[in-house]
């Protein structure tokens, strides 16, 4: 693994260019379609486009176009196994044994089916979650809750924020006993960035006899995982962030292989046993993997660009690109520490509870982030006051990072963003 040293020194354009020249990761943003004319920090939103998923994606039409329903069989790969295959590669990123993965449904859909799966209110009726969760955990939690006849307003149990901004891990662990059958938490909070402690948490779930499940949509594909090894019961994510896959990429999902042969929630035909899938028995037998999670056929088309993405991502390295990440987010809160005196950076400052993007609070963060867009800064805002940055380190460059800043700080010293309406907004 290559290590990034950014310094104690002041953060300074002719230090970022430095490092630019010493980045063994420049050349992939070759691979991307960056535009130069501006500064694209929302990979934590949605990843660029690659020459390698555009071209899987080509190839994909083209064999659709050549074999039509032969492709399932005879495309290379063969569509039948598409998942599994792509489970097969993503296995490495999350620490997992390839039978441990697969590459399915949406991310929300993955959430109902496995924590409708796993989640047995004999083992404790409380489902642990947190107070700063995606809105979408608690949705789906909450729908499964009340399937099973049970008032989430009584079995959900909260870790509340002690500053509006990360957990406390210690906080979590205290809440975790004999009531809580299952803890449900992200791996990086989506607005702060703070990464948990997975191992530390999942082992206090164990300890506690309750089932352990994350959402890594945050820092699958950034932050290196080891689900098998700390003894996670269960994970979603999805592929369109770092591992840019594009908008409404099929999602991934692990299940440690002490589950193998239950029965999913939401059975589908997909997730049959393949050696006797289309014999089309009335009898549902799951397959003896995570592909028994798949439910219905699967978007070949919307599973493809990860095919071709995945080859960035391995020939970069995950954990080259986790220190490269670390280094640019770094630079980034030194930037923000020297030059933003308005500014607070609401992200860990510790490398090790920081996942891929940084926080930077603003109590104009909404106008600031619209004036920065006119300023060809194409970053992302959340309620109430974050202006969220990720320099993705697929294609984004130190030098990128302290011209970010640059202009962050002159709309901020010419108060640029007075000209635009105070209002809410933004999407993931």
């Amino acid at each position: 693994m290559t290590r990034f040293e950014v310094g104690d020194g002041p953060q300074t354009l002719s230090a970022a260019r430095e490092l630019d020249a010493a980045d063994p990761l420049s050349g992939l943003r070759d691979r991307f379609a960056v535009d130069e004319d501006e500064l694209y920090v929302d990979g934590n939103s949605l990843g660029l486009l690659s020459t390698d998923a555009e071209d899987a994606l080509d190839r994909v039409v083209a064999e659709w176009k050549r074999l039509g329903v032969r492709g399932w069989t005879e495309a290379t790969p063969p569509w039948f196994t598409y998942g599994e295959r792509l489970g097969d590669r993503l296995a490495p990123l999350v620490g997992a044994a390839p039978e441990e993965v697969v590459v399915a449904n949406s991310t929300t859909v993955n959430i109902h089916t496995l924590v409708g799966t796993f989640y047995d209110p004999e083992r404790g009726e409380e489902i642990l979650v947190d107070e700063l969760d995606f809105p979408t955990d608690h949705y789906a939690v909450r729908a499964q809750l009340r399937a099973r006849g049970i008032d989430p307003d009584d079995a959900l149990r909260v870790v509340e924020s002690r500053d509006g901004r990360t957990i406390e891990e210690d906080d979590v662990i205290a809440a975790i006993d004999d009531d809580v059958g299952m803890v449900f938490l992200p791996s990086v909070l989506y607005r702060s960035g703070q990464l948990l402690d997975i191992e530390r948490i999942a082992e206090a779930a164990r300890r506690a006899g309750a089932t352990v499940g994350f959402d890594l949509a945050h820092s699958v594909g950034v932050v290196p995982h080891e689900l098998s090894e700390a003894g996670v019961d269960f994970a979603v994510w999805c592929h369109y962030k770092y591992l840019n896959a594009g908008p409404g990429a099929v999602a991934g999902l692990y299940v440690n292989d002490r589950h193998f042969g239950e029965t999913p929630a939401l059975a589908g035909w997909w997730g049959h046993d393949k050696e006797t899938q289309f014999e089309m028995r009335r009898t549902y037998t799951p397959a003896r993997s995570a592909g028994a999670w798949q439910i219905g056929t699967p978007p070949i088309l919307s599973a493809a660009p990860l095919d071709g993405a995945l080859d960035v991502t391995e020939a970069a390295g995950i954990e080259t690109l986790r220190s490269k990440s670390v280094a640019l987010t770094d630079f980034l809160v030194g930037l923000v520490d020297d030059r933003l005196p308005e500014c607070t950076v609401g992200t860990p400052r510790e490398a090790e509870r920081r996942g891929g993007h940084v926080a930077i609070e603003h109590p104009e963060g909404y106008r600031v982030t619209e004036a920065l867009k006119d300023r060809g800064v194409v970053a992302d805002f959340r309620p109430p006051n974050v202006v969220r940055v990720c320099p993705s380190p697929y294609y984004v460059g130190f030098e990128d990072v302290f011209r970010v800043v640059e202009r962050f700080e002159e709309v901020l010293e010419t108060e640029a963003y007075e000209r635009y309406d105070p209002r809410d907004g933004g999407v993931t």
